[in-house]
């Protein structure tokens, strides 16, 4: 990146970060919008492997809704002063899963920014593509490549796609693999540029970082979906948007007029790091343990199919009780609606030349009428998957369903103040929107499906116990008899008395503690998507597979868990091709060997 001089006399632009905001603060107590993937209500969602339709999570919808504006204000702005290209907007994210459901959330219109919602306007990139267009020693001669520049042959190598790829045909789908990444390569190079393919992009959406030679000048907001784990890619990354417009200068000074990108979610260092002078050295390291499969317990060994989701046939008329819809709480703290941003130089913020970005203006456009349609838009995306009927009636039914949600009262807004002001309300409806999205589609979920269907990973549809890397613990451990793993971990007294009853119990014939092994159930709560570990995985004695949780007690997150830990079981014996599976809770120690005995009983 450009060094603190460069900054400061304004030869390139400056970076602006994310440096506090009206709601919640993060674990290290800076803003949430600091670094995004790093938020616990983001990591999980966006590692999922699934559909472009699935919401983002809430707190990435907010921070598009907030940065978007002010790209909007910098577009408006530039209109008026006759700019012929539009300002860009990066999004850099982890995945091609995250990166496609980017792109289907700002098609579709899910977030109230009306620039950046034409499809048209959106280059999607493909790294395998765009890497194979760079391959080429000679390009092919194209006749016109991109005069519609979001559209293309939707697959999972298409370069750059839309939403209206669904009902319209282009140009560039009478290209060959070869010229469509020809095709995407021009693009990508020439964003930003007058007269060229590029030069009405204002969204560029890529998993790699952009090349080191790609700068183009028009970038003015940059959006991090990754993990940042060294400042160096936090400076790749920031700047592929530091090159300026103009090199006008500032009347009366020799500097040239400031101009600044805006960053959301790259982690930039605020303040180097210090070492205590006066720390004591560190104390000696305690033994430690190395826990790993043994491959001389083959035969202990235990699989379980690797469910990344389960889709859904509903029955063609929607039952739905609102008495049956659990509540949901949407509170004002936990969702940032003002973002101040501070130049960075040098690795340091200038807190004296703060810049906010406020959407309160959001709410006065956004009518309640225009949430309800929003909101029912994204329910819909979730079930016409799973939908044999008419689809005209399933969007009458939902719409139906969701606005009778929306004006039951089983939303409650904190603090008081916000569920009494309107306009306060319906911000917070929009920024939650994917909260609200979950928490009914749940609901309808849970009543209408007439068939599940577990999608496996493709790439390890199953797992087992010998997939285990070894791993080293200072926790205390003992070792396991019937495991395929030669010891295990404890985490509490409880967890030790359960261990030694499976290890004794004759209804079982291998077992494993949920560590490091890799059994992950996925759930929403909340409106949050998160991971549910479950304690143990059991062969029984008649073959069976038992799913065994360890809880003192149950709230309503544990409910939740339990809900779903149902329909990951109901779905896998459904497909038939693992064996019998079960699923149950052990409320004390006491309890263990009844249940071990009530599941290993013939069937």
């Amino acid at each position: 990146m450009a060094n603190a001089q460069a900054l400061e006399s304004g030869l390139v632009k400056t970076p602006r970060v994310v440096v506090r905001d009206d709601a919640r603060l993060g674990k290290d107590f800076k803003s949430r919008l600091y670094h995004i993937y790093a938020d616990p209500d983001v990591k999980d969602d966006i590692n999922r492997k699934v559909e472009p339709h699935v919401p983002l999570p809430d707190l990435v919808h907010t921070a598009y809704a907030i940065l978007g504006n002010d790209w909007e204000e910098t577009r408006k702005r530039w209109e008026q002063e006759k700019s012929p290209t539009p300002p860009v907007m990066i999004t850099v994210a982890n995945l091609t899963h995250t990166a496609a459901r980017v792109e289907y959330m700002l098609s579709r219109k899910q977030i109230p920014v009306e620039g950046l919602s034409d499809a048209n306007h959106i280059l999607h990139i493909d790294s395998k593509v765009l890497g194979a267009a760079e391959a080429q020693e000679e390009a092919p001669e194209l006749e016109s490549p991109s005069t519609t520049p979001g559209h293309s042959e939707r697959s999972e190598e298409s370069a750059f796609s839309s939403a209206a790829d669904d009902e319209s045909e282009s140009p560039t789908k009478k290209l060959n693999k070869t010229e469509r990444a020809e095709a995407l390569r021009r693009q990508v190079d020439t964003v930003g540029k007058v007269g060229e393919p590029g030069e009405q992009i204002r969204a560029v959406i890529s998993v790699g970082m952009l090349s080191e030679g790609w700068d183009a000048k028009t970038v003015t907001h940059i959006m991090g979906l990754r993990a940042f784990t060294s400042q160096l890619l936090c400076e790749q990354v920031v700047g592929r948007g530091l090159r300026r417009t103009t090199y006008d200068m500032q009347e009366g000074k020799e500097l040239f007029t400031p101009e600044y990108v805006n960053i959301f979610g790259v982690p930039f260092t605020f303040m180097p790091h210090e070492g205590d002078e006066d720390a004591l050295p560190p104390p000696p390291p305690q033994p430690t343990s190395k826990i790993q499969p043994l491959p001389e317990r083959k035969d202990l060994e235990i699989t379980w199919p690797n469910v990344i989701r389960i889709d859904h046939e509903f029955r063609p008329e929607l039952k739905f009780d609102l008495e049956k819809v659990k509540p949901l709480t949407l509170d004002a703290y936990e969702t940032p609606t003002i973002a101040d941003l501070a130049p960075v130089i040098d690795g340091k913020p200038d807190l004296s030349k703060l810049s906010s970005i406020d959407i309160e203006k959001l709410g006065r456009d956004q009518r309640m009428q225009r949430v309800v349609f929003q909101a029912a838009a994204q329910v819909f995306d979730q079930i016409k998957h799973g939908w044999k009927a008419n689809r005209e009636y399933l969007l009458a039914q939902v719409i139906r369903h969701t606005e009778a949600y929306l004006t039951s009262g089983r939303i409650v807004v904190s603090p008081l103040q916000f569920e009494q002001d309107e306009l306060r309300r319906r911000i917070l409806y929009t920024l939650n929107m994917t909260k609200i999205v979950q928490h009914l589609w749940e609901a309808l979920r849970f009543e209408n499906s007439q068939a599940i269907i577990p999608i496996f990973d493709r790439e390890r549809p199953i797992r087992s116990t010998g997939d285990m890397q070894p791993w080293f613990t200072r926790k205390p451990c003992e070792p396991a008899i019937k495991s395929h793993i030669n010891m295990c971990v404890f985490d509490s007294r409880w967890e030790a008395s359960e261990a030694f009853e499976l290890d004794r119990n004759p209804n079982v014939t291998a077992w494993v503690k949920n560590d490091h092994i890799g059994f992950e159930i996925l759930y929403v709560y909340r409106g949050v998507v998160l991971k549910y570990r479950p304690d143990y995985l059991i062969r029984l004695s008649n073959g069976k597979h038992l799913v065994l949780e360890v809880k003192g007690q149950m709230g309503q997150q544990d409910g939740t868990k339990r809900d779903f830990l149902r329909e990951w079981v109901e779905a896998v014996n459904a497909h038939g091709g693992f064996g019998a599976w079960s699923s149950d809770v052990s409320m004390t120690p006491a309890d263990l060997s009844a249940i071990l005995k009530k599941h290993a009983a013939p069937s």
